[in-house]
């Protein structure tokens, strides 16, 4: 009787470690899901601010995120030899990107998004 009851608080505990090891993993990828969607938004925000300016000029803007600590620079840049798919060159296209930096577990990420633009969308 002492035995099967020895077993049986055996097989309990090493359900109940591997139950508790699971549900941490689970918290740590929906911690992990949840900072990746906050950069992303961050990024995507960015990014969106910048190809709504009317005249695009070249050039590096930096913006500090001060409640994540990070650091997003804006790139844009100028295409000079852009052909469409019927040779023609496209003139006043602009690449865009937006590269997001921050200090995490002991080291330095980045993440970046672009785009491209026509350089007089919003102009009459």
């Amino acid at each position: 009787m002492m035995l099967e009851v020895i077993l049986a608080l055996g097989i309990f505990s090493a359900a109940a470690v591997g139950f508790v090891v699971a549900i941490h993993r689970m918290a740590d990828a929906a911690e992990m899901a949840q900072r990746e969607m906050r950069i992303t938004r961050i990024l995507d925000s960015a990014l969106r601010e910048a190809v709504s300016v009317p005249d695009l000029e070249e050039g590096v803007t930096t913006v500090q995120v001060v409640e994540n600590g990070m650091e997003i620079d804006t790139r844009v840049e100028i295409i000079e030899d852009m052909e469409n798919q019927d040779g023609q060159l496209l003139q006043f296209m602009f690449r865009i990107e937006c590269v997001a930096n921050w200090y995490e577990d002991g080291e330095w990420r980045q993440r970046s998004v672009e785009t491209l633009r026509y350089g007089r969308m919003y102009q009459p």
